[in-house]
């Protein structure tokens, strides 16, 4: 049946209603229309859809079946050659941004003359570039090929890396800034690229696997490399701070070169599926509700996305959970260093343990997820642990216990990972999802720029403001998450009471998943817990 021809009279015998390759060549075009029963509005499904409904609709002949042996076989091949490259640049881009942190200790602040907050202003710098270009690395990686475009942000920022070794403060800080708004791009493709072969229940622990591959970035630029560039800084021509700067970056570049070669842009394109498997991965995403893309920037979800209560909720957890982020990420080597009294050597070697924890902890609780079916319970109670180890740094009665509290704070990130696959799964319609990306993400910029400026210089070497915020804000942003929480379900528990005529209309288009609607356009949307 063409798109031009009705809906029967009936619904219960109403036809399918199909799209063609001729429906979708005007974008203005209006295909169909309903009334959403969610916001009682008219909602026009034009030709401007998804890029993924013209690839189902260029291979709705084909004989291709999807069944459970195959998706199974599918996901493993995806995992194989996705999820390693895809934690090795989360792994590079945290060794990136925290090599600050171990050429604090390493001659740094001494060589560049740094006095009084000139440090932390080097810290909250990087989330100043991160801030100010956030939504435009969001919206160049809608916009242009997005494996492509994120490949030229990582050798420019490995390029930007290597030019830290440089002589004075003020280049020092234009360069932290340059840096940060360069690595604004690795989250946001990360989730897209995720979102684009992942079903909404397989999100959560991939996501889980990327983000706290930080852990490993720790245990290599702490131990692997700063540690060993320090025990042999004798042989060096160069000062240690600045051959820290010089090694990861040059890795950078190497793997920004890797990144253009081996990741496709869409799944229609992956070089290492062949034509059946692409048409697989665009079928096991369909249940999603969502497709892999679409290019134009629609106001009226940018819009929605701005109205949105849940995307206010989920800036302030991330502006919450960052602050004492920004600070311990910054100030964890000096607080190890001149507060606990370690050894530079030490120094470097005790935060291993906190890497450890990060990737093993955050994985584990993901993994659970699979087991007793809630993400968000999972990350309430790892947020939970993080407030208690937060208490430990703050409170503790001597170093053994703030050492301990420090190391397992670095579990904390478990609620950021629930969110960035919340995004992924349960924003619909691209801008909506671009742009609430974007605001999680300033929350998160401006969360890590105001961390650092807590540690006052006159309170050095134990902080006590800082850890006090440290405490105040984790705790908060357990009190978020679980607002989140209880508004999508008890926004889930309302759309189950609702019928209506056109929910069960909107269910006999053809590739409705592929339509680019928002979730609060869809009848037939549920936001996954």
């Amino acid at each position: 049946m063409g798109i031009k021809e009705a809906f029967a009279d009936e619904v219960e015998f109403a036809p399918v209603l199909t799209f063609s390759e001729e429906d979708l060549k005007d974008s203005q075009h209006v295909l169909t229309t309903i009334v959403s029963p969610h916001t009682g509005k008219q909602v026009n499904i034009t030709s401007d859809v998804d890029e993924a409904m013209k690839y189902a609709i260029a291979n709705a002949n084909s004989n291709v079946h999807l069944d459970a042996a195959r998706d199974k076989k599918l996901l493993r091949k995806i995992d194989l050659y996705l999820m390693p490259i895809l934690c090795l640049l989360y792994c590079f881009q945290y060794m990136d941004k925290t090599t600050n942190s171990y050429a604090a200790i390493l001659g740094l602040r001494t060589d560049l003359k740094m006095e009084g907050t000139m440090y932390a202003w080097t810290g909250s710098a990087f989330y100043i570039g991160y801030l100010f270009f956030e939504f435009f690395s969001a919206r160049l990686l809608q916009r242009f090929p997005v494996a492509k475009t994120a490949s030229v942000f990582i050798i420019l920022w490995g390029i930007v890396l290597c030019l830290h070794s440089v002589p004075n403060y003020t280049g020092f800080v234009a360069l932290r800034t340059i840096l940060g708004m360069l690595e604004s791009s690795v989250t946001v493709f990360n989730l897209i690229i995720t979102g684009f072969f992942y079903k909404r229940e397989e999100v959560f622990f991939r996501c889980a696997l990327w983000f706290s591959s930080n852990g490993i970035g720790t245990i290599i630029g702490s131990g692997a490399i700063a540690y060993n560039v320090y025990t042999d800084q004798d042989n060096f021509s160069v000062p240690a701070w600045k051959l820290i700067f010089i090694i990861t970056g040059c890795l950078t570049i190497f793997l920004g070169f890797i990144f253009l070669i081996h990741v496709p842009d869409v799944p229609t394109k992956a070089w290492f599926l062949n034509e059946e498997e692409r048409i697989l991965v665009v079928e096991r995403i369909r249940q999603n509700q969502q497709g892999y893309g679409n290019k134009h920037f629609k106001w009226y979800q940018f819009r929605e996305a701005v109205l949105d209560f849940k995307t206010w909720l989920i800036f302030m957890f991330a502006l919450a959970t960052n602050i004492p982020n920004g600070g311990i990420t910054n100030f964890g080597s000096i607080l190890l260093h001149e507060d606990f009294g370690f050894s530079t050597q030490k120094t470097l070697l005790m935060q291993m343990p906190g890497g450890a924890v990060e990737f093993v902890g955050c994985t584990l609780l993901a993994y659970f997820s699979g087991y007793i079916k809630s993400r968000m319970l999972w990350s309430c109670i790892g947020t939970g642990i993080a407030v208690a180890a937060e208490c430990m740094l703050a409170f503790g009665s001597n170093k053994h216990i703030q050492y301990a509290g420090l190391t397992l704070y670095m579990i904390c990130p478990i609620g950021f990972i629930c969110l960035l696959s919340v995004i992924s799964s349960n924003v619909a319609g691209h801008t909506k999802k671009v742009t609430v990306n974007a605001i999680f993400l300033i929350g998160y910029c401006v969360g890590n720029l105001i961390g650092p400026q807590t540690f006052l210089p006159q309170q050095a070497p134990n902080y006590p403001t800082a850890k006090i915020c440290i405490v105040s804000f984790g705790s908060l942003s357990l009190v978020c998450l679980m607002l989140i929480w209880y508004s999508y379900w008890r926004e889930n528990i309302k759309r189950d009471k609702l019928t209506s005529e056109a929910a069960e209309k909107f269910e006999l288009i053809e590739n409705h998943e592929f339509a680019d609607l928002t979730d609060k356009e869809n009848p037939l949307f549920r936001y996954a817990l």
